[in-house]
């Protein structure tokens, strides 16, 4: 069974910044795509960050600049340095993981989610 466990989140200014973790476990390899998503109230869960086996990293055009998506294979840890926060990132960031090929950039497309941590930029 794969769990994975989010922390960081927290309140913070405008222009500050905060770095979330993900930890893993339960998974049997060390190079899934891992993607960080979030969801503010009443709007869709959207992309962030999403990364695959190879280093290939890929952001959403309103974070590409600001955030970096790293990961710690050894320790199947995946994590998200977020820069320059603005008020627009408030919202509950998730951790997941796709267990088959591929690195898509869909929510949909992934299976295994972690139960989120809240980001609120004031």
């Amino acid at each position: 069974e794969v769990q994975l466990v989010e922390s960081g989140g927290g309140s913070v200014q405008a222009e500050g910044s905060l770095r979330l973790s993900c930890e893993s476990s339960g998974i049997t390899y060390r190079g899934p795509c891992v993607g960080w998503f979030r969801q503010a109230p009443g709007k869709e869960r959207e992309r962030v960050a999403t990364g695959d086996g190879y280093e290939h990293t890929a952001y959403a055009p309103s974070v590409k600049g600001r955030f970096t998506i790293t990961r710690d294979k050894d320790k199947h840890a995946v994590y998200l340095q977020m820069d320059s926060l603005k008020p627009a990132d408030t919202a509950m960031y998730y951790c997941a993981v796709r267990l088959n090929s591929g690195c898509p950039t869909r929510a949909r497309d992934f299976s295994e989610w972690g139960q989120g941590t809240q980001v609120t930029v004031s």
